[in-house]
Order: C-alpha cells, then sequence, then structure tokens
C-alpha cells in the first residue's frame, strides 16, 4: 500500500467512526424504549390476571405539603 491509500483508509476509517458514534445513541435509546414497552406490556397482562383489591376502610390523611400548599393558596387570596 502506497500513501495515498493508508491515508484513504485512514480517513474512510475515521468517517466510519463518527457515523457509528452519531447512529449509537439512537440505537441504544431504540432498545430501551422497546424493553420498556415490553415490561408496560407484561404488566399489564398480569393485571389483567390478578383479582381487584378492595381498598382500605382507613380514611385519608391529606400531607403536609398539601396542607401547607392550600394555606399559602388561602393567604394569598386574602391579601390581594
Amino acid at each position: 500500500m502506497n500513501t495515498n491509500q493508508i491515508e484513504a483508509l485512514i480517513g474512510m476509517t475515521a468517517t466510519f467512526g463518527i457515523l457509528v458514534l452519531l447512529i449509537l445513541p439512537s440505537v441504544i435509546g431504540l432498545v430501551r424504549e422497546r424493553r420498556i414497552d415490553r415490561q408496560i406490556r407484561e404488566a399489564q397482562e398480569a393485571r389483567e390476571c390478578v383479582p381487584a383489591q378492595k381498598s382500605s376502610s382507613r380514611s385519608t390523611v391529606p400531607s403536609t405539603a398539601t396542607w401547607y400548599a392550600e394555606g399559602r393558596r388561602s393567604k394569598k387570596l386574602v391579601s390581594s
């Protein structure tokens, strides 16, 4: 191989490497999305097989964050 052929080979290899680096995130994302879709499908099928559960008879109490947010809203309305 002469110098021109080696330079051309290096250039093609570099171009191919850059192409792979650009395409690789898309391929990884596609594989990840398909895996997540499969897991969602399996979970939905498993959920359909399980009988419905009764809700608890215990009353729900709002969390501290909800209580704080409601208090802030009422103060804003009063101060306006």
